[in-house]
């Protein structure tokens, strides 16, 4: 039985999760979503991670090795959590989900200029005909493909990210030596998938595979996302590759 270490992005709330949990307790796996203190300004990166840890420590069901396996996976601000925990965690799979890909040293606050995210943003919007100088809208780009039910949960338990973590570095000077994919949103308005697809290319070496949704996918289409998971099996995709280091 696969567990399934859950990291959500920015904010931190673990109910981000709930259809995912949902889907993939439908298909006999455990779960661990780990809920984090976005909005403590004391609490970072390391913060963030001895949390995970400490919670796939203490869940009774947790499974460490194969069968199986621990599955780590980190949406967007986690993509900087989840390499660390696999770092301390015998993980069998890593997958960030519309991430943040972090090079050694990086800050999540530094990311953003690192991968030219505001340029990609602005040609996505310039090509799907919305204003590029309008600024950021929630609805525009996070919340256009959920049901109205999932807007309204997500607008009640949604709490800010403070600038702590954005300003903690990445810390790991080589990726953990953990089989490693990617998946984007192709109707993902914040992340555009050419941008994501050019960043794992350029910083894992890795093609994303694409499933249906925007940039909060696991609450838009679930299922497709967990199909996409449980495809990837029980550790390294036949035929893909296995990043050790990065620069």
């Amino acid at each position: 039985m696969s567990t399934y270490v859950l990291i959500p992005g920015a904010g931190g709330v673990a109910a981000f999760w709930h259809l995912v949990e949902d889907e993939l307790r439908r298909r006999g796996r455990h779960t661990i979503a780990v809920d984090l203190p976005g909005d403590d300004p004391a609490a970072g990166l390391p913060q963030y991670t001895d949390l995970v840890v400490e919670a796939v420590e203490a869940d009774g069901k947790a499974v460490d090795g194969d069968p199986g396996g621990l599955v780590v996976v980190g949406q967007s601000l986690g993509g900087f959590t989840a390499p660390l925990v696999c770092a301390r965690l015998p993980a069998s799979l890593l997958v960030l989900v519309n991430g943040m890909i972090p090079r050694p040293g990086e800050t999540p606050g530094e990311w953003w200029d690192a991968t030219g995210q505001a340029a990609a943003l602005r040609a996505s919007d310039v090509r799907e005909g919305r204003d590029p100088d309008a600024g950021f809208d929630l609805a525009t780009y996070f919340l256009h493909d959920l049901p109205q039910s999932e807007i309204d949960a997500l607008l009640k338990n949604n709490r800010d990210e403070s600038d702590a973590a954005f300003g903690t570095p990445f810390t790991l000077d080589a990726w953990p030596d953990v089989p490693t994919r990617v998946i984007t949103g192709r109707d993902d308005r914040f992340f555009p998938a050419d941008f994501q697809r050019r960043v794992a290319r350029e910083r894992l070496g890795i093609t994303p595979d694409e499933v249906p949704g925007g940039h909060l996918a696991p609450l838009s289409h679930p299922r497709e996302l967990v199909d996409q998971l449980e495809a990837y099996g029980t550790g390294r995709p036949e035929g893909g590759p296995r990043p050790s280091r990065r620069g």
